[in-house]
């Protein structure tokens, strides 16, 4: 079983940063690939970004790139959404997930979601 805990949410004006944090746990000691999804109250959740094993290969929704980075920590399976520019359209819950299918953009693929972390821009 594998656990996620995701943080960093809060409060910003626009134009202001955050920088959120998943760190995922489990038994099998194995390295997983990641992602960032977001959902609004009344939509469907969205992807933001993903990271590989290595990290050394992100893919990130339209919406964000160029302002979001999506990065992994020195420990094992822990993850850093770095969000710049932060507009209001950006207001969200956020969750991140562990890749256990191949599609890396559909939330149907991931499992082990944290608990989300509200993140709210205003304007």
């Amino acid at each position: 079983q594998v656990h996620s805990v995701d943080s960093g949410g809060g409060l910003v004006q626009a134009g202001g940063s955050l920088r959120l944090s998943c760190a995922a746990s489990g038994r099998s000691g194995r390295t997983y690939a990641m992602g960032w999804f977001r959902q609004s109250p009344g939509k469907e959740r969205a992807f933001v970004a993903a990271i590989n094993l290595n990290g050394d290969r992100t893919e990130y929704a339209d919406s964000v790139k160029g302002r979001f980075t999506l990065s992994r920590g020195n420990a094992k399976n822990t993850v850093y959404l770095q969000m710049n520019s932060l507009k209001s359209e950006d207001t969200a819950v956020y969750y991140c997930g562990v890749l256990t299918g191949s599609n890396q953009y559909s939330p149907n693929d991931y499992k082990y979601w944290g608990q989300g972390t509200q993140v709210t821009v205003s304007s």
